[in-house]
């Protein structure tokens, strides 16, 4: 039997040497990724804390993982044009999704909604959350949720509210508070938080519901609008002068906007469970935290297991919330 010469046994051992680490990366595809850049979709326009969630954690995974993450809006449709696009994107771990709490309401809220929460997508982790925000334009002269009842009551026909797009959990915190106190505030749906503070400092609502942060935040700040109660079950360390719906005696009221990460269903385990560290190891930094709590979110690190648990939970929530408030989109 002919027997290799010891030049082509180096040879032979050469390749051998080359073509364990591709089977070890084959066997294991999270061994090579990411080798190019990666995409976050967020399903709305800049400026709201959606938008802020993922140009906060984006920069981090980017140093992480070692290739570029790129932040793409891809707004309309109350979120659904976003999520349905990720929904059918490559499950190869280079297109992801960053969505707000739409995320668990519109395949509820929707009749054709592109995407199925459970099925379409793996979940990657929560990154943050926070209360959503009851807010007037100070030139109503209105200052407290009593008053701003009263006078919606007296004048039917007057008070419309803005809120970051049909289906968020800011649309469905003002439904409620209309179910809760009878208050008669015509909705006016935008594309976004940003566009949606823009609406009231334009004068064109007299009332902004959107969640704490981003430009609702700013504008808060200085003194554009007036924040008369907020959603959360708690005071917000940020907001310890803005009461809570409960304190205002408005009960059954609590709700919050979180944002998170998902992929496509298909994305294999090993590659979501690389993201899900990377992006742990993100929020635990100290810098990050204060970068999400001056944008108005409290960071809120759940991994794969409690966001699953998270829209396991909320999504019959809301769709019970829908159902009493009689809301239908096709």
């Amino acid at each position: 039997m002919h027997r290799p010469s010891l030049p082509r046994r180096g040879l032979l051992a050469a390749a051998a040497s080359l073509a364990a680490p591709a089977l070890h990366a084959q066997g294991n595809p999270a061994a090579s990724y990411p080798d190019r850049p990666i995409t976050i979709v967020v399903c709305f326009p800049p400026g709201g804390s959606t938008d802020l969630s993922a140009r906060i954690v984006g920069p981090g995974l980017s140093d992480i993982l070692g290739k570029p993450v790129v932040i793409e809006n891809r707004p309309g449709a109350g979120g659904n044009i976003g999520i349905g696009y990720v929904a059918r994107a490559a499950a190869d771990g280079y297109t992801l999704l960053v969505a707000s709490s739409v995320f668990v309401v519109n395949a509820s809220l929707y009749r054709n909604a592109p995407y199925d929460p459970f099925k379409d997508f793996a979940y990657v982790g929560t990154l943050g959350a926070s209360p959503n925000l009851i807010c007037v334009r100070p030139d109503t002269g209105i200052k407290t949720l009593a008053e701003l009842v009263a006078a919606a009551k007296a004048q039917p026909d007057r008070f419309n509210y803005a809120s970051p797009g049909i289906g968020t959990t800011p649309h469905l915190a003002g439904e409620v508070l209309k179910l809760r106190t009878g208050a008669p505030l015509q909705h006016i749906p935008f594309l976004g938080a940003g566009p949606a503070v823009q609406a009231i400092l334009a004068g064109t609502t007299e009332v902004l519901i959107a969640s704490q942060g981003g430009q609702v935040e700013t504008a808060q700040r200085n003194g554009q609008v007036r924040v008369l109660a907020q959603t959360g079950a708690t005071r917000s360390p940020d907001l310890p002068d803005v009461p809570t719906l409960a304190e205002l005696g408005v009960e059954d009221a609590v709700s919050e906007t979180f944002n998170a990460l998902y992929a496509p269903a298909a994305t294999p385990a090993p590659i979501v469970q690389k993201l899900a560290q990377a992006t742990l190891q993100v929020l635990a930094k100290p810098d990050i935290q204060q970068r999400y709590r001056l944008g108005g979110v409290l960071v809120a690190a759940e991994g794969p297991e409690g966001l699953k648990a998270r829209v396991a939970k909320e999504v019959p929530l809301w769709r019970e919330v829908i159902r009493q408030a009689r809301i239908a989109v096709e």
